[in-house]
């Protein structure tokens, strides 16, 4: 029987198998057949470092008398990648094998895992082919360029299981790092010299004094050289993907229906924050900041898993709470235009579980509904991730609100947040088009 895992259990391996000796670890997933992703395995003593260069297990060196990486052929949607461990011949002193996923190059390709879905990771009895443990990977990434996806490890006499599915940024290299590998990257081929000129009969030249380079201090660390993928060389460059630009520092969702998971860290969301600000045009425009300016306004509204339902807004003085239901709170409201920073609403992050969904938007309480000339941007922070950035681009200048991004719970951890840009004449319009059912009356400030 299949023992079924996700991300932070831990479970047996061989206490419930006592015949199990030789396993495979099996990755697989789907993903853009742009994506060069590889597997690899570290071998980690008991402070959790590698202790030499042959414990990187990878496709440049692909085995020891214990685990080999096997490169499975994939297909246009996806690929696997196995290892063939034997557990009984694992040496005393490697007390984990931490299983890895990397993309090649991905920061530069402006790729991501976040891009992949689908994937999982399997341990197979080699003897009886069956599957002793699975881990769904899910879809927990965004911007990351490596993920540990889990561990063998020794407890007593006994080899467990612990899923970590973790990604961070930095691809193989910092993978590296972080289990105490120096990395060199594979040296360029050395340039063809111009060829020598005609020998001259003039007089020697002057000798120059001879350079001696510093002598540096050894590293006691492992150093190793990482060539690109077989066949990276060959492939070209891909074009991102539609719709969302992504880098290490921000996301842009570009078009409509287009989505993200926010980044989860170890401490959770924490707290996040929504601004809205718009074009400052000096010398008057129908959004210029001060007197006689547009009051442009930032809102939500929310639904929790208890089923209630409700607004944060400036209108009716609905500014919301922090620490109590809704966990969402807008800072204040800039009737003036004279904050630059524009205006804010605050999410818990820590409440992540109690809250099903928000539907942010933005609407003119005062002044002319001219969105093309307020070229307005909403961003979302989050600590430790991206922000993550939407653009009002796309106008209908004859309705005052438009709902800007819907924001869902994903399994209870985290938050998805989806372009939305849809333009609507009030309260009760947007209400019917996304089903919340709250009875609305004309409100003022």
């Amino acid at each position: 029987m299949s023992t079924e895992v996700v991300k932070g259990q831990k479970a047996d391996l061989t206490k419930g198998n006592p015949g199990l000796r030789n396993i495979t670890v099996e990755i697989g997933w789907k993903a853009p057949s742009s994506m060069d992703i590889d597997a690899s395995a570290f071998l980690l003593g008991d402070g959790g470092k590698v202790s030499g260069d042959d414990d990187l297990i990878f496709y440049n060196n692909p085995s020891t008398s214990y685990i080999t990486y096997k490169d499975v052929p994939g297909t246009a949607a996806g690929g696997r990648k196995q290892f063939a461990v034997a557990l009984d011949r694992i040496p005393a002193h490697i007390q984990r094998i931490a299983f890895t996923l990397t993309l090649y190059d991905g920061e530069n390709r402006r790729q991501s895992f976040g891009q992949m879905s689908e994937a999982d990771c399997r341990i197979l009895d080699q003897a009886s082919g069956m599957s002793v443990l699975r881990c769904n990977l899910g879809n927990q990434f965004s911007v990351e360029t490596a993920v540990v996806v889990g561990e063998l490890y020794r407890y007593g006499q006994e080899w467990k299981f612990n899923a970590i599915v973790a990604g961070f940024s930095g691809g193989l290299k910092a993978l590296c790092g972080n289990y105490g590998i120096e990395v060199e990257d594979e040296p360029a081929p050395a340039p063809v010299p111009p060829p020598k000129p005609p020998e001259r009969t003039a007089a020697p030249p002057e000798r120059t004094p001879l350079q001696v380079p510093p002598r540096t201090e050894p590293s006691s660390r492992p150093n190793i050289v990482i060539p690109p993928p077989p066949g990276a060389a060959q492939r070209q460059e891909p074009e991102p993907p539609p719709g969302v630009n992504l880098n290490l520092k921000k996301i842009e969702l570009k078009k409509k229906g287009d989505s993200i998971n926010l980044k989860k860290s170890a401490s959770g969301l924490g707290e996040l924050l929504i601004n809205l600000n718009w074009n400052q045009k000096q010398g008057g425009g129908l959004f210029s900041r001060g007197k006689g300016g547009v009051d442009l306004d930032l809102a939500c509204l929310f639904e929790l898993k208890n089923g209630a339902k409700g607004v944060v807004q400036a209108l009716g003085n609905a500014f919301g709470s922090l620490q109590q239901p809704p966990y969402i709170m807008l800072d204040g409201d800039d009737r003036t235009g004279s904050v630059t920073s524009g205006e804010n609403l605050r999410i818990n992050g820590s409440k992540v579980s109690q809250i099903e969904r928000i539907l942010v938007f933005a609407f003119i309480y005062k002044g002319v509904t001219n969105w093309s000339e307020a070229d307005g941007v909403v961003t979302l922070k989050q600590d430790g991730g991206p922000d993550i950035v939407v653009h009002l681009d796309e106008h209908n200048n004859r309705k005052g609100m438009c709902a800007i991004a819907m924001i869902r719970n994903v399994e209870g951890e985290t938050f998805s947040i989806e372009r939305l840009v849809q333009y609507f004449s009030g309260h009760r319009e947007m209400d019917e088009a996304y089903g919340w059912g709250l009875r609305w009356v004309a409100g003022s400030k």
